[in-house]
């Protein structure tokens, strides 16, 4: 990225800090103020505010270390390794708190990895840590909303809707496909963020991609080929991502404790 470019966008200075502090505190007040958490349980304010400290954080360390990463090939395979386990963790947590947590890897996993191969095998994607680490973040990025979205919705609609299980069973349907029918309607609606930002791209929304290329010295032509291959490849992905949750789900190999399985 240019110097001069990447200053006039966002000049690191104290303005800066300051302006970082004022409008984390804004969103934890205004969470805080509105109640905005599913239960008296939960404190969806201070998870916020612990987002942007940790967030943060991780910047820092991912800023002094990612210099050194990117240089070596081992490190930048074990660095996708971590991406890809706390990808998994996260995934896992959002959606159960028994040991059926790990099996998230299946739907991130088997939705990108394929996806970077081929970019990799095709040359559009030279295996250099400084391109393949963004990108595959990215698309690990995405696969984890997905699994989170549609992992929750259909896990929240068997719970409510489980009468209706019962009776899909009693009129013959196998365990799997009496889940199916709850589970997958509920779960498309995670393909929703992927198709609007998709749908409105250039319209309501200047993606980082685009930006960023346009910030390194790209044409926009270059640059919007590669924004548009990032959102169509995200959009595979994040299929991939919901169809495997919700087979999962429908096999009963992710589930919560309190979830009526049997």
């Amino acid at each position: 990225m240019r110097p001069s470019a990447a200053s006039s966008l966002l000049p690191v200075n104290t303005t800066l800090a300051v302006l970082l502090v004022l409008l984390l505190l804004a969103a934890t007040g205004v969470v805080a103020l509105f109640r905005l958490s599913p239960d008296a349980r939960t404190h969806r304010a201070r998870q916020v505010l612990l987002a942007g400290v940790r967030a943060a954080l991780q910047l820092a360390a991912v800023s002094a270390i990612i210099a050194w990463v990117v240089r070596s090939p081992l490190a930048t395979v074990a660095f996708l390794a971590v991406m890809l386990g706390v990808a998994v963790r996260t995934a896992g947590r959002r959606l159960t708190t028994d040991g059926s947590w790990w099996v998230t890897l299946w739907p991130i996993g088997l939705s990108v990895l394929p996806v970077v191969s081929v970019l990799l095998l095709s040359g559009l994607v030279p295996p250099k840590g400084i391109v393949l680490i963004p990108v595959t973040g990215i698309f690990i990025g995405g696969a984890l909303t997905a699994t989170v979205l549609s992992g929750r919705r259909a896990l929240d609609e068997l719970n409510l809707r489980y009468g209706e299980f019962e009776a899909g069973l009693a009129v013959g349907l196998s365990d799997r496909d009496a889940r199916l029918e709850i589970a997958r309607p509920a779960a498309s609606d995670a393909l929703l963020p992927g198709l609007d930002q998709t749908r409105t791209v250039g319209l309501v929304t200047l993606p980082g991609a685009f930006v960023g290329m346009l910030l390194g010295g790209a044409s926009p032509v270059a640059a919007g080929a590669v924004q548009l291959f990032v959102l169509v490849a995200l959009m595979a992905i994040q299929a991939v991502a919901v169809a495997c949750t919700v087979e999962l789900i429908a096999r009963g190999h992710l589930h919560r404790p309190k979830d009526h399985r049997r």
